[in-house]
């Protein structure tokens, strides 16, 4: 089996509970670290999957790479080749086909509760869940492109997930474990108190003890879409 490629952007924001799911499973995947110089590969033919990750920059600044990942996204698109974007990773999908990128009304940033979309597609992908609290961090938003369905929301941001086929794409996060909520909460310290007049801002302390109700739960919600992203991996692998 051809690896999962699996996007890096930001030290911080690696795969997380991702790699976690692909080992137990004997998934292999490799990792292109952005944030450390790696190249964006000239095309997805070398991957059963692209995964991309998030990172604190915004699909719209100027930089090199971001041309580069919409091109290889749109190549595996047309490959069909299976994308999954978690945040900022979700917007470079989006910008990639066709969608936009814009602020979001109010910054989320910690625990908040999503709702899955009254769809045959949304009931494909999260079954009988109705609801989940998600981890969230972010200014920004997207639109959804061409073709896509929408699968989630929250009260203070209405695109929180698409599908397009085998494509999954998600403005939350549910990537997150332990060592990554912990270093977010240390690096984005300054970001969550000078965000904190933001009804969707939850303090780093609040973020951390709301962790241990939350976070079993959002890893079961992860294992169940990273079950579903990985049927159409294999379907794509044995289709071509």
């Amino acid at each position: 089996m051809k690896p999962v490629a699996i996007f890096r952007h930001a030290s911080t924001e690696g795969p997380g509970y991702f790699a976690e799911f692909l080992d137990e499973r004997g998934i292999p995947w490799q990792l292109i670290a952005i944030d450390a110089g790696d190249v964006v590969p000239p095309s997805a033919t070398a991957y059963s999957g692209l995964v991309f990750m998030g990172g604190p920059m915004s699909v719209n600044d100027d930089l090199p790479w971001i041309p580069k990942v919409e091109t290889l996204i749109r190549d595996a698109v047309a490959l069909d080749i299976p994308l999954l974007g978690h945040c900022l990773g979700g917007q470079l999908i989006s910008k990639a086909l066709g969608g936009v990128v814009m602020r979001n009304p109010v910054k989320e940033i910690g625990w908040g509760e999503v709702q899955v979309s009254n769809n045959d597609i949304a009931r494909s992908w999260f079954g009988d869940i109705k609801n989940f609290q998600a981890f969230h961090w972010h200014g920004e938003t997207f639109s959804l492109p061409q073709g896509a369905t929408h699968l989630l929301s929250s009260a203070y941001c209405i695109n929180q997930a698409y599908a397009i086929g085998r494509h999954l794409a998600l403005q939350c996060h549910i990537e997150m474990t332990v060592e990554m909520i912990a270093i977010w909460c240390e690096v984005g310290a300054d970001e969550v108190k000078t965000s904190s007049a933001s009804p969707a801002v939850q303090s780093t302390i609040e973020i951390q003890r709301s962790m241990t109700d939350e976070l079993s739960r959002l890893n079961s919600v992860a294992t169940r879409l990273y079950e579903r992203w990985l049927k159409g991996v294999r379907a794509g692998r044995d289709s071509r």
